[in-house]
């Protein structure tokens, strides 16, 4: 899972022991943390119709204009207060209102300070243009340019989808990737979100439509060594490019890496590219293709979500597999067709690719596939998983079918008891496999959402945890690549994050802070 939010469920859901507790963690939340999402989620819709309809009617939009937006609003008397203070504990600045920002209660222009410079409005705090400096998705640290291009095979479902990180010429003068690329993702995230597709569209428009990452556009690849390679899958409702801060330091380390956008309905949206019907007179002329978009599918009523979880685990497996001998056809020379059509210069990857250094991660969703991918293909060497979610793995996993060495990096708000014992099972006595655990860490320390938030969006989606997010992605990525070292058999200065590996260092523990003796089999 990548966003996390209160589940949009009843109390019944949400107060048995034991009810629903994989929704939960799918949704990315702690089990002692449930929230009823229509009520905070309808404040939030409320807050941003406002937004919305000031911004393109004016301060008194007629009922015609609200219908225009399709947002259920509740109607206030006349002469009402136009805010109230937000409750205690709501995360809104000493002295806001609940509306826009004003200490007086009025709504002020959006994204602007109020007349006690001291405060800023909400929306200010949330990540706008205007502080979008402070907003931004961390550069490699390595010593490697990051260079970006997005491959799709075939004009069809089956085909491989991703986006590839790699080292790169310096190109200062090239644009950086967009970071959600298309207005389609907007309305994925908010089916997946529970939200309206105009509210939510607008939203991630507004906020992070003009979010970059910090790898260059189809900038040239740097030749001259072998890279090692790591595969790269996504959790529950993301997609290929949310995950860049971590792909983003990998390339600039010296690696390759394919992260895949899975066509399994676990991605919020996803799309492959289909020829559309073109008369004889056109025939000769270049192909005419169109996105056919795929969304994520919800659990229907009734149906089993391991059940549906294990089967997509399975299908996510083999995309991974299929990237894997994607990129070792292009290492060899073969001619790849990318429909896409990018300026990318692909016959630049031939024997580029170390075939004997090949790795796979993933976050949640993505680590349970790491552990399936494990299973299904030795050419893996080794596997690092971020906050697993274990619920997809199937019971055949831990019956010693994962030979390879595996990294289990946990958050400390995410994990609950269940879930620990079955890492320590497929962990059993092997030194090779490993756990620790980030202090102050949330399931979203991993994804890039907890770089482009501000304050009151990553309060209220836990987007951030206690650890400043950057310490924490260090964190992550040093372990990362000291473990890479390790089991790649790198030439490499990455050993000097060993301790990590071992849980040893500030704000990191070894094994996890779940304690699971209750549960523990007599």
């Amino acid at each position: 899972m990548t966003l996390s939010l209160p589940y949009r469920g009843t109390a019944q859901h949400l107060g048995g022991r034991g009810l629903r507790r994989d929704a939960q963690a799918v949704l990315g939340m702690p089990p002692r943390q449930n929230f009823v999402f229509q009520a905070q989620g309808g404040f939030l819709s409320e807050r941003l119709s406002q937004l919305e309809t000031k911004a393109k009617f004016g301060p008194s939009p007629s009922g015609r204009a609200r219908q225009s937006l399709c947002l259920r609003q509740r109607r206030r008397p006349e002469g009402a207060a136009a805010a109230r203070p937000a409750p205690e504990g709501r995360g809104w600045p000493e002295g806001t209102s609940r509306s826009l920002g004003r200490r007086d209660g009025s709504r002020g222009r959006p994204g602007h300070r109020t007349a006690d410079s001291s405060v800023k409005a909400p929306i200010e705090m949330w990540g706008t243009n205007s502080t979008e400096k402070f907003y931004r998705i961390p550069e490699g640290k390595g010593p490697h340019s990051v260079g970006c291009t997005d491959l799709m095979t075939e004009n069809a479902v089956e085909g491989s989808f991703l986006r590839l990180y790699y080292p790169a010429y310096d190109a200062t003068d090239m644009e950086e990737a967009r970071w959600i690329p298309d207005k389609e993702y907007y309305q994925g995230l908010s089916d997946f979100l529970n939200m309206y597709r105009v509210v939510g569209e607008r939203l991630f428009h507004y906020y992070v439509g003009s979010v970059t990452c910090p790898a260059k556009s189809n900038a040239a690849f740097k030749p001259g060594e072998k890279y090692p390679l790591l595969v790269f899958s996504h959790g529950l409702g993301a997609f290929r490019t949310i995950y860049s801060a971590i792909c983003i330091e990998m390339a600039s380390q010296g690696f390759i890496v394919a992260a895949v956008e899975h066509r399994d309905e676990s991605a919020s949206a996803t799309y492959y590219c289909k020829r559309r019907s073109v008369s004889e007179s056109q025939e000769e002329s270049p192909p005419n293709m169109e996105k056919e978009w795929i969304y994520y599918r919800k659990l229907k009523t009734g149906e089993e979500e391991r059940c549906l979880r294990h089967k997509q685990v399975q299908q996510r497996a083999q995309e991974c597999i299929k990237a894997l001998n994607l990129i070792l056809k292009i290492n060899s020379g073969e001619e790849v067709t990318n429909v896409l059509h990018s300026d990318f210069d692909w016959n630049s990857l031939k024997d580029s690719v170390d075939t004997s250094r090949i790795a796979v991660m993933g976050h949640s969703f993505g680590g349970a596939t790491v552990i399936e991918s494990l299973s299904k293909e030795i050419r893996f060497r080794c596997g690092i998983a971020l906050d697993v979610w274990m619920l997809p793995v199937g019971d055949d996993i831990y019956q010693n079918s994962v030979q390879q060495p595996l990294l289990f990096i946990n958050s400390e708000k995410f994990q609950w008891a269940e879930n620990i014992l079955k890492i320590k099972k497929l962990i059993s006595n092997d030194t090779n496999k490993k756990m620790i655990t980030i202090k102050g860490s949330v399931h979203q320390s991993f994804p890039d959402f907890t770089f482009v938030s501000g304050g009151i969006i990553a309060r209220f989606f836990k987007l951030k945890g206690e650890i400043d997010p950057n310490e924490a992605i260090d964190i992550s990525n040093h372990a990362s690549l000291a473990f890479l070292q390790k089991h790649l058999s790198l030439r490499k200065d990455f050993d000097q994050w060993d301790s990590l590996v071992d849980g040893i260092g500030p704000n990191v523990i070894p094994g996890t802070n779940i304690d699971t003796s209750p549960a523990e089999p007599e």
